[in-house]
């Protein structure tokens, strides 16, 4: 989920969204791949034995003590070769009470892979086509009748992140735990001016995937909390993931802690409501839950193999060996997404050719150096077990 405006006051690179950057890529750049090719040396996944597992431990635990992190739990399996399976640190700093891998996380960006998935079903049920206009189903879009459900889901529109305006963030700091209606978000977007013409370049926008959800309720007829439960997340047998109607937060889950707060200083954000970041990153699961879903999304068991290619078709990011396709990224091989929201990270990817997959989800957003920690954490766990595919989403420079 895009970092809130507050991050502008220490450069653009902490005003990334989901660990994927606010960046301007011409069309015509040369990434299009969805995976890159095998060979002998990058299709090997090493056994997750006791001597692996101690280095993770330390390469995680570091990250940990340099990033500051408070709690961490870490999930990595892959067919044959054994799983690691760890909680570090603890779920509440006033209490001491630990970390571990059962609890409930709020998930972020994570959530627009459940939003876009929920659209792609309404398409191969033939309600609604990806080259459809927005205005077809919304009114008063900036370019409504030429930016595309495609466009949306890619992050190609054009259109302004209502996360980055300061009305919003100052709305939102100075009572984090008052309710955000879809509509209200898109005024926040709508009073600014069209970033770039639909399609023209890729930079990452949250008000995409607030339209996106009103499609789905639009066509569905339901509450895209409701459409997602049965249609997304019952098929996939997710037990423990949800749509929040509102401040809801089932335990056991961890605190959060940020500093996007209206003065800078850390503080608990648990009970934020996160319906301002509504289908753009609301959504709330657990490690397991997420284990299935990396597998479900990468390889897209709920959709006709048609409609999965076309989410599967990656646009440049401009971001090296980094490819976003519809609602869901190609990073060194490494297949799903990511998230950030006051107080919560989490990373869920899958690499096809080891059919392995790693979830991180943590209780913090305060960057590290300009890193996202759940970046920090990828990229350390995945130069142990696979260095020709180390996750890495670089930082923005300042001043971008």
């Amino acid at each position: 989920m895009t970092r809130l405006h507050s991050r502008l006051r220490r450069g653009a690179a902490a005003a990334m969204a989901a660990g994927l950057l606010v960046i301007f890529v011409p069309a015509e750049s040369a990434y299009s791949r969805a995976t890159p090719e095998p060979t002998a040396s990058s299709s090997a996944f090493p056994e997750l034995t006791p001597a692996v597992a101690a280095q993770l431990d330390k390469s995680v635990t570091q990250v940990m003590s340099e990033a500051n992190v408070p709690g961490v739990t870490v999930g990595l399996w892959a067919p044959g070769k054994g799983s690691y399976v760890r909680a570090f640190g603890v779920a509440d700093k006033a209490t001491g009470a630990r970390m571990s891998t059962g609890l409930n996380m709020r998930i972020g960006s994570e959530t627009k892979t459940f939003t876009v998935t929920a659209l792609l079903t309404l398409v191969d049920e033939g309600k609604v086509s990806l080259d459809d206009p927005i205005g077809k189903y919304v009114e008063g879009v900036p370019n409504g009748d030429r930016i595309t459900l495609r466009e949306l889901a890619g992050m190609r529109s054009g259109l302004f992140n209502y996360t980055m305006d300061q009305a919003f963030f100052k709305a939102l700091t100075t009572d984090p735990r008052r309710p955000f209606a879809p509509q209200e978000l898109l005024g926040y977007s709508f009073k600014h001016p069209v970033q770039f013409q639909p399609g023209e370049k890729f930079e990452y926008c949250n008000t995409n995937l607030i339209l996106v959800g009103l499609v789905v309720e639009k066509v569905s007829g339901q509450p895209i909390a409701e459409y997602i439960k049965r249609n997304v997340l019952e098929p996939a047998g997710l037990e423990h993931t949800l749509f929040p109607k509102a401040a809801e937060f089932p335990t056991p889950h961890a605190h959060g802690y940020t500093d996007q707060t209206a003065t800078g200083k850390v503080e608990d954000a648990t009970d934020w409501n996160p319906s301002w970041a509504w289908a753009a990153g609301a959504m709330i699961s657990d490690l397991n839950d997420l284990r299935t879903w990396a597998h479900t999304l990468a390889t897209g068991t709920l959709l006709s193999p048609a409609t999965q290619a076309q989410r599967m078709k990656m646009s440049p990011s401009g971001l090296p060996d980094t490819g976003y396709g519809l609602g869901i990224f190609n990073v060194a091989g490494w297949i799903g997404h990511n998230g950030s929201l006051p107080g919560y990270e989490s990373l869920v990817v899958y690499l096809p050719e080891a059919k392995a997959t790693l979830v991180v989800l943590l209780n913090t957003d305060v960057n590290y150096k300009g890193s996202e920690p759940s970046t920090l954490f990828g990229q350390a766990i995945t130069r142990i077990v696979t260095p020709q595919h180390i996750f890495k989403l670089p930082a923005q420079p300042a001043g971008r």
